[in-house]
Parts: C-alpha cells; sequence; structure tokens
C-alpha cells in the first residue's frame, strides 16, 4: 500500500476547478478529482495553522487537546498529564503513527513542525525533511526533495508520505520568473465597488487598509504581496496574488503525479488532498488572512483517490477533519483509540453509504476568540474577543444564499440563532465532561492577555486609526477595549 498524503497550506475548496471556481487554477487537481471522491462540506475543527494540525494529529478537538492558538499556554499541547504511562497513548494513537502501525514505512517534507515548535508533528514518521525556512519557503524548493524520494523508494512497496506545501499561504510569493496566467482575465469576485467603499471604512486588522495585520508595511522580500488596497482596481494584486500560489502548487504538484505515473504505480497509489484552513478574501472585511471561525476560513477541500473504488463521486455531508484518522484506520485495519473525537466515514468511500454529521462546531483562538456552529443552511458565530473588528457577539449567515458572507440576519432568525447557540454550548458541555480536569482553552487565552495575534497591538492601531480617518471606528474600538490590551 502507498499513500500520498498532500497539505496544500491556506488552500480555498471554492478556488479550485473542481469546486466549480471559473479560473483554471487547478488543472492537475481537477483530474485527480474526477479520479477519486471528493467531499463538498469537509472542515477543520480548529483554525488556523497549529490547532488544525493538531486536531488531525491527536484526532481531538482543541478543547480537549488544549493546543488551540499560536503562543502563550494555548499554542502547548495537552498531553495524558499524571496518568501517562512509559509512552504517552494521544501520541501513540496520533494520525502519523497509525500508518505506521498499518506497517508502512512514514516520512514527512515540512517545516511545519519547527515554523510553530510543535515537534509532536513528527510523531510517527521514520523520516522528516525540513527544507529550512519555516514556511516560508516556495514550493520549487520543497518538491524536489519530494521526486528524489519517490526516486529512492520506487521499489518500496509499502509507504506513506506527507508532503505540505505552503505557496496559497501568506506573503503570497510565486518567483520572480512566475508569469500570471490570470492577469488578462476578468477579476472573479463578488465584490462590488460599493462593497469594497464599505470595506475601506472599516476597523479590520488584516482588512483592505492593512493587509499586513495593523499596517500596510510591504517586506521587499516578498514584493508580490500588499500591504494595503489603496483603490479597487487593487483588489487583482491580492486576488490573483492568491490564485497564482495555488495554480503554482498545482503545477509542482503534477510533476509528482507524473513521475508515479512514470514509475507505474499511480494507479495503485493513495492519493489524499487537503489543507489546513481557507483564506477569507474580503469576507468579513478581512482580505488574505485566516482569523476567524467562519465558513471561509474552516471550510477545506477533501478529495481522496483509493485504489480499488470508483472515482468521479461527491460526498455532500458534513465532517470535520479530525474524522479523517479514524475513517483512514478502518481502511487500514488498524483498530480505534478511545479517546478519538473523530467519527469514520470509511463506508462512505467503500460503500457510498452518508456517514457525516448533523451539525458541527468551529473554534478560532489565535486571531479571535470565536466558536460557531455550521448546520443545515446556517453558520452562528459566538465571538468572545472580535481580534478588533468590532464583530457583533451574535451573528448569523445563510451560507446557501449568502456564501461569502455579507449579510447577518441574525435579527431576522432569532429562532436558528438559539438553535446555533445550543449546538455550541451541547457540545461544549460534552467535551467538558470526556475529563474530570478539563479546562476549556478558551478561557485560558482569555486569561492570558486574549488571542495571540492581538497582544500588544491595540494602542498602535488605534493611532493608524485615527491617522487613516476613522477616529469613529477608533472610538468604538477605545469604549469596547479601552486603551491598552
Amino acid at each position: 500500500m502507498r499513500i500520498l498524503f498532500i497539505d496544500i497550506d491556506t488552500l480555498r475548496p471554492d478556488h479550485l476547478g473542481c469546486y466549480g471556481y471559473p479560473r483554471n487554477t487547478s488543472p492537475n487537481l481537477d483530474r485527480l478529482a474526477q479520479e477519486g471522491i471528493r467531499f463538498e462540506r469537509y472542515y477543520t475543527s480548529d483554525a488556523p495553522c497549529l490547532p488544525s494540525r493538531a486536531a488531525l494529529q491527536t484526532g481531538m478537538f482543541g478543547i480537549r487537546n488544549g493546543a488551540v492558538g499560536h503562543g502563550g499556554t494555548a499554542a502547548d499541547l495537552r498531553l495524558t498529564g499524571c496518568g501517562r504511562d512509559f509512552r504517552d497513548p494521544v501520541l501513540e494513537n496520533s494520525f502519523h503513527n497509525t500508518f505506521r502501525k498499518a506497517g508502512l514505512y512514514t516520512a514527512s517534507i515540512s517545516t511545519f513542525a519547527e515554523r510553530h515548535s510543535s515537534y509532536w508533528f513528527h510523531a510517527g514518521f521514520h523520516e522528516t525533511y525540513n527544507q529550512g525556512g519555516g514556511g516560508a519557503e516556495s514550493g520549487e524548493e520543497v518538491v524536489p526533495i519530494a521526486l528524489d524520494w519517490l526516486n529512492r523508494n520506487r521499489d518500496r512497496d509499502n509507504w506513506f508520505l506527507h508532503l505540505h506545501l505552503w505557496d496559497p499561504h501568506t506573503p503570497y510569493r510565486t518567483p520572480a520568473d512566475y508569469q500570471n496566467p490570470f492577469e488578462g482575465d476578468d477579476l472573479p469576485t463578488w465584490i462590488t465597488p460599493d462593497i469594497f467603499r464599505r470595506h475601506q471604512s472599516l476597523v479590520a486588522p488584516h482588512g483592505c487598509n492593512e493587509i499586513n495585520m495593523y499596517t500596510d508595511e510591504e517586506h521587499p522580500d516578498y514584493p508580490k504581496h500588499p500591504g494595503k488596497i489603496a483603490h479597487y482596481g487593487e483588489l487583482r494584486r491580492v486576488l490573483d496574488g492568491y490564485d497564482c500560489g495555488v495554480h503554482y502548487a498545482d503545477q509542482l504538484l503534477g510533476q509528482v503525479f507524473d513521475l508515479l505515473r512514470a514509475q507505474g504505480i499511480y494507479e495503485d497509489t493513495a492519493i489524499i488532498l487537503t489543507s489546513d484552513h481557507g483564506e477569507n478574501l474580503g469576507e468579513l472585511g478581512i482580505y488574505a488572512e485566516h482569523g476567524t471561525a467562519d465558513e471561509i476560513t474552516c471550510r477545506i477541500p477533501m478529495i481522496i483517490k483509493w485504489p480499488g473504488l470508483a472515482p468521479g463521486r461527491v460526498d455532500t455531508a458534513f465532517h470535520y477533519s479530525l474524522d479523517l484518522l479514524p475513517t483512514l484506520a478502518d481502511m487500514l485495519g488498524v483498530p480505534q483509540a478511545a479517546h478519538w473525537d473523530g467519527q469514520s466515514f470509511a463506508k462512505t468511500l467503500t460503500h457510498d453509504e452518508p456517514q457525516g454529521r448533523d451539525a458541527l462546531v468551529l473554534s478560532q483562538m489565535a486571531h479571535v476568540c470565536q466558536r460557531s456552529a455550521r448546520f443545515s443552511d446556517w453558520l452562528y458565530i459566538r465571538t468572545i474577543h472580535d481580534g478588533f473588528r468590532l464583530f457583533d457577539e451574535e451573528m448569523l449567515f445563510n451560507i446557501t444564499q449568502d456564501p461569502h458572507e455579507q449579510f447577518d440576519v441574525k435579527d431576522d432568525h432569532p429562532d436558528i440563532c438559539a438553535q446555533g447557540a445550543r449546538i455550541i454550548l451541547n457540545w461544549t458541555e460534552a467535551q467538558m465532561k470526556k475529563g474530570p480536569q478539563m479546562i476549556d482553552p478558551m478561557w485560558t487565552v482569555m486569561r492570558e492577555g486574549g488571542p495571540y495575534h492581538i497582544r500588544g497591538a491595540l494602542a498602535g492601531y488605534l493611532q493608524r486609526l485615527e491617522n487613516t480617518g476613522r477616529a469613529e471606528g477608533a472610538k468604538r474600538l477605545r469604549e469596547k477595549h479601552g486603551e491598552r490590551n
């Protein structure tokens, strides 16, 4: 059994052709989707980068594994504690170690562990390759390592290779000699000039006025990544920058797929394509960032091509990314661990049986403190800390009718809000009951000064708002958060 697991960082499914995007960003992944099964409503339980991979690796929600942020106590994985035996059962039963238990030789090509000092991510790997860029590397520095590994292991029958590309992640950084294939295309965006003018007036770190979170500075090493969008015509720089990152990653993966075909093992190799989170490109007034518990940040692609399974299928049920661990354990004949929160959908793969969930709870604690309920047509968001974006404590969006979250309809649907709040409450209580010493890490984040990416930033941001014609927004922010965070 050979398994290639591809993790393209920050990949929005709706910017792939196989998910309906009009631009030709992903011809190789589109072909992969035709050969496999595409999952339409697939979500990370915990965003962004570190929490998402912690949930996948442990098979547990962030509220239980503790790694929900990018700094402070909540950036560290909470393992077994005083009940730990000689080996920790969480990492012994981790995502990557499941493949070792199935008898596969395991390798990873990724800089994630070093970027976030999250070396638990290496649990289960025989080999790890760290290009050394800490997530700033471009794909042409990574894919040759994968090609070399595949050539050296071409005669090995049983392997699992984890391949991680960062190219769609901010800052947008395709190489200088990469030509933008979308330069002459119409801009495929829902953002009208009127919507853009409204965005220009917002208090919004990572908004169009401060793409660099709290400033409009541009980094000389990343000339393709803007510091702000000064006028409507400059939207192209952001949207093309993101789409070029997606396209570039797709072209590099085409080299990997071509090598597998040349080796004669492509058809017999399982290929899994996913991401850690998406990317807001104007939704909620946020550009080039993944800092909320909304549809855009938390919905991710999932494509599975598995030898012997019927191709060309689309699953529309709700799934968490952490459901993949028990699913693959079932597919590989590895016993389930009692502490996993995931729900296997193996019968969806093998027998086309729906095995989704009725509702999901999505969390974000690195840029904001939010929990959301995703159910039916609806996304209900509860905000504990707004990340200096002046979000209401409750928001409600009909994702089917309003996929870009433009219209908060909570006042029109108090019954739906009550349903969403109840989903979050019931889920939270269920998780807290799973361990007698459980502490909700969201409140750890709040006690330690709020989300990591807002700490120490308020005073400077208030001054910038006042200096850029948004004094009213600064006043509202000061009333809500005081002078300093």
